[in-house]
């Protein structure tokens, strides 16, 4: 017996901690373009190579001009002598007591520091007149506002979105170093699955789990096999963990990993590989293993839907975050008021399916029916999860719960 907690359940917290502190992330690098870069995670940090913006620029549309230019109390009168625009810049000498006319993104002519906004400006073809005496340096943004040559644009082990390409684009960075994307090898095991599409036999049900997991991995920096659906065969099940474990950095598998007699995937990894932990206090999703299989990581979700999808979202998507180098994304949490009671045991950490919604200012959550973990229908309509702690007993109406938003875990 290879299990280092035995048979006694973890906690969620607890299981997550050992997963990610025996991970680590895949070896292996590549450049790509910045097109191509959004989900990736940076392999190196990433440096801006010219400072943002490169030259002192107008904030607004106005009148640039010298603020010693300025005596006495408002108005103030000045030529006109030219106008700088976005990519055609000023570049003639500028007069004392004089100014350019200015729009927003323009390069600030040599020897002037302010700009006033046209609002404020009465102004024709050759003299503008100021209402206002500005603060000097006003409507200004000096180059490098946004960020200094050299200064570092996103550090390593980042998960790159769009909001850092266009950072990165904006300072002409085009390439960037990502960690190579991890092989998941996936399948789902059951005499009683059935690929959609086909017939079903006497006691059959289509196979959902595969399909939906692939699915929220697609959404992740990784590389998914799908292995199909393997019998209720040991020695089928073997072969297919053995060629699962030789070209992929992880393994997933869907059912087995139960008490039952056909329950194979749990007796074969932990014979073929090493089992850390198995069983969850969670509901639902007790019957998740974890472990490797050679140089592979192995994790056997529940069979039962909901047990699956729950289990996938909270535990293999941080674990395979984090062999993709990305640093742990915990859950976007908030507090709401419960619109129906929920019945609970002490005992197990629970996660119900949710429908978060604002009500007079205020956030409620209701429940999406019937909770079974086999109804894949609770999330049907689910955009968050209702966490009730494992020491809480049973909650009413108009009690405040935490909840776990699904956008960002999905």
């Amino acid at each position: 017996m290879s299990w280092r907690y035995g048979i006694q359940p973890l906690d969620l917290n607890e299981a997550l901690r050992t997963i990610l502190a025996d991970l680590s992330p895949v070896e292996g690098t590549e450049q790509v373009g910045t097109d191509r870069a959004e989900g990736r995670v940076a392999a190196e940090a990433v440096a801006a190579p010219v400072s943002l913006p490169p030259f002192d620029a107008s904030a607004m549309d106005g009148f640039a001009l010298r603020y010693g230019d300025l005596e006495g109390a408002p108005p103030h009168t000045l030529q006109i002598v030219g106008t700088s625009y976005a990519g055609r810049p000023w570049s003639q000498p500028v007069p004392p007591r004089s100014a350019v006319r200015i729009f927003t993104g323009a390069a600030i002519p040599a020897s002037l520091d302010t700009v006033v906004i046209q609002e404020d400006c009465d102004y024709d073809p050759d003299a503008v007149r100021i209402r206002v005496t500005p603060d000097a340096g006003d409507n200004v943004r000096t180059a490098g506002h946004d960020v200094q040559a050299g200064e570092r644009l996103l550090p390593a082990g980042t998960r790159i979105t769009a909001f850092h390409l266009g950072w990165m684009s904006a300072c002409g960075v085009t390439r960037v170093r990502v960690v190579r994307r991890p092989r998941v090898a996936i399948f789902s095991t059951g005499d009683e699955l059935v690929e959609p599409g086909n017939e079903l036999g006497p006691g059959q049900i289509y196979d959902a789990n595969r399909h939906l997991l692939r699915l929220l991995l697609s959404r992740l920096p990784v590389q998914v096999e799908d292995f199909g659906i393997l019998p209720d065969d040991p020695a089928h099940i073997r072969a297919a963990l053995q060629r699962a474990a030789a070209d992929n950095d992880a393994v997933i598998t869907s059912g087995g990993v139960s008490v039952g007699d056909a329950d194979w995937v749990k007796r074969i990894v932990d014979d073929m590989g090493a089992l850390q932990f198995w069983k969850l206090n969670l509901k639902p999703g007790k019957p998740l293993a974890y472990g490797s299989l050679g140089n592979a990581v192995f994790l056997g979700l529940p069979g039962n839907p909901v047990s699956a999808v729950v289990t996938a979202l909270l535990i293999a998507r941080p674990a395979l975050l984090r062999l993709c180098g990305a640093g742990y994304e915990a859950p976007t949490a908030v507090r709401a008021r419960l619109e129906d009671a929920i019945a609970h045991r002490p005992g197990r950490e629970e996660f119900q399916r949710g429908i978060l919604r604002e009500q007079d200012a205020e956030l409620v959550v209701a429940v999406t029916g019937d909770q079974s973990s086999n109804r894949l229908a609770s999330f049907a309509e689910a955009n968050c999860l209702i966490r009730i702690p494992k020491q809480s007993g049973n909650l009413a109406v108009g009690d405040h719960v935490s909840v776990l938003l699904l956008t960002g875990l999905t």
